[in-house]
């Protein structure tokens, strides 16, 4: 079994690979911008291939699907924040955070899905909670996910007859590196927030994303996995 990650060398990305990859999966992982972090995830998961590709470069995402062989399972984790008010956003910055966040997903679904269609296979996109309740200050953001969740139910319906299935999980505040801004009081405050008192973890979201992979008659759905914060 294949499976292409997007966003892969870091919090829910890395979690993805390290799971998929232990539960038996060819895993191809990429990345565009961080070598750091790209260079110590292939130190630690050696049996990964971590390669290069700008999710929203289309010429680039073409070019690494149709180099792969089969593909079973997409997960499109590719993504980036924004956290501004609606009067101090830049056009410069709804274009980028659409583009990683939504067109990115298109992107890798254009090409992979062109390798399912006769096979059947699995796509997992990774929304938020903001895109289910939207944030304050996180509008842009907010919106590049909910239209993530409306791209997952209407491609449900699309290829469903080609036995693909599509769904989305849909994560709460969860200790990664995008949470890094906060400071110990405001990770504090938003804990309380939370039913279960605390931050999840990129492996409880790689859970979730392995479940739905693997799940056959469940698509087109939204899994919230953000212990009881959006109740």
């Amino acid at each position: 079994m294949n499976a292409l990650i997007t966003g892969g060398t870091r919090g829910i990305g890395l979690a993805c690979c390290r799971l998929f990859s232990r539960c038996g999966y060819r895993v191809t992982a990429l990345w565009s911008r961080d070598e750091a972090s790209a260079a110590q995830a292939a130190s630690e998961l050696p049996e990964v291939a971590f390669v290069r590709a700008d999710v929203s470069n289309e010429a680039e995402i073409a070019a690494v699907v149709q180099g792969m062989g089969e593909i079973d399972v997409l997960v499109n984790n590719a993504g980036v924040a924004l956290f501004a008010q609606v009067q101090d956003t830049r056009w410069e910055d709804y274009t980028r955070v659409m583009n990683v966040n939504m067109g990115g997903a298109l992107l890798a679904c254009k090409y992979a899905v062109k390798k399912m269609l006769a096979r059947g296979g699995a796509i997992v996109n990774i929304s938020s909670v903001w895109g289910v309740t939207g944030g304050s200050c996180e509008s842009v953001y907010s919106a590049s996910k909910g239209a993530l969740i409306a791209f997952t139910k209407a491609l449900a319906k699309e290829l469903a007859p080609a036995g693909i299935t599509v769904n989305c999980v849909a994560p709460g505040v969860i200790d990664t590196q995008m949470n890094g801004r906060l400071s110990a009081e405001e990770r504090a405050a938003l804990a309380k927030e939370i039913g279960l008192g605390r931050f999840g973890t990129g492996e409880e979201v790689a859970e979730a994303v392995r479940y739905l992979a693997e799940a056959r008659y469940v698509t087109g759905q939204v899994l919230g996995v953000d212990g009881g914060f959006c109740i």
